[in-house]
């Protein structure tokens, strides 16, 4: 028993490089888990009495998620984003390949950095800013596809309120986490659901390890992770024309549905019909390749977007910007 210690020759050991990112992230897990550990209590009472948007709350079509009742994300591994005017912090929801691959961010984590700026968070601040500098400063801003929350948020740390569509339970876990993280508990307000041109329920595909890429296209959901595994689930689906009323001001819609963009435009074309003073700003993603494999085009879209006024539209890298003269 005297050398019962020693490890068997033939055993393998992790690399150097790749224990200290293993300690490192699991030391994070567990100061993270104490931390909701010890501040449960406070944190229940804050989401609890919190009323987001108590002056339109009960002309909701279906009911906002509800954070209080969602069982907690674990782990949490949280940070603030870099190089922001109004700085926020969210939660990742895809954490990599853990230990030998981390998520980038992990990586930054762990050398002390903040989260890299994502580039929708600097986009949503800088229109935002201009137009409060125009005197637009009541109306909601609308985030399609709002993933975990980074546009969401940029839009809540200036104090602007929020409406969330997002219907991928696990990053509807990381906004409950941000909503707490950042005290916007009363600005904003987050759906289950998929924002579309009909009501029901509609079969949605999440992208197991990229949630970032799910769909409501299969094809689209695995065009460029083909490898991931895909799992179909059954989600709300809502036009934005039934949950937003004609009275509501709303200064801006961002779309990011991965290829869906027709299907949500074609759904809120009362809202977009407004006259110019009052029509939303609108921000979508323009990828032809997922539009394609949602049987749409992005001609389709600006021939659609001209006949209900946006005669202006910029391309800003995969984005499209859309304004009324």
């Amino acid at each position: 028993m005297a050398n019962a210690w020693k490890r068997d020759k033939n055993q393998k050991l992790l690399a150097p490089k790749t224990l200290i990112i293993t300690l490192l992230v699991l030391s994070i897990i567990f100061l993270s888990s104490l931390f909701f550990f010890f501040s449960s209590s406070s944190s229940s009472s804050y989401l609890q009495n919190s009323n987001p948007n108590p002056t339109i709350s009960t002309k909701f079509p279906i009911p906002p998620f509800d954070c209080f009742k969602c069982p907690q994300s674990k782990p949490v591994i949280a940070n603030v984003v870099e190089n922001l005017k109004y700085p926020f912090l969210y939660s990742l929801a895809d954490l990599g390949n853990l230990p030998e691959k981390p998520h980038k961010n992990i990586v930054r984590l762990l050398k002390g950095k903040p989260f890299r700026k994502p580039d929708i968070s600097a986009t949503i601040q800088e229109v935002l800013e201009r137009m409060r500098a125009d005197g637009k400063r009541d109306g909601f801003v609308v985030d399609v596809g709002a993933n975990v929350g980074m546009a969401s948020f940029a839009a809540a740390a200036m104090g602007f309120k929020v409406l969330a569509f997002e219907p991928v339970f696990e990053n509807l876990q990381r906004i409950c986490d941000g909503i707490w993280f950042n005290r916007v508990a009363s600005l904003v307000t987050v759906f289950e659901a998929v924002a579309s041109d009909r009501n029901g329920d509609i079969t949605f595909h999440k992208l197991v390890g990229r949630l970032d890429n799910s769909a409501v296209s299969e094809v689209g959901a695995r065009l460029a992770f083909k490898s991931n595994k895909e799992i179909a689930v059954q989600v709300k689906s809502i036009p934005l024309d039934e949950l937003i009323p004609p009275s509501q001001p709303i200064l801006l819609i961002k779309i990011d549905v991965q290829g869906w963009e027709k299907h949500v435009l074609n759904g809120a074309k009362k809202l977009l019909s407004r006259k110019p003073a009052e029509a939303p700003y609108l921000i979508y993603e323009e990828d032809e390749r997922l539009l394609k494999a949602s049987n749409s085009s992005s001609k389709e879209i600006r021939d659609f977007l001209k006949s209900v006024g946006y005669s202006k539209c910029v391309q800003h890298g995969t984005d499209a910007h859309c304004t009324k003269e």
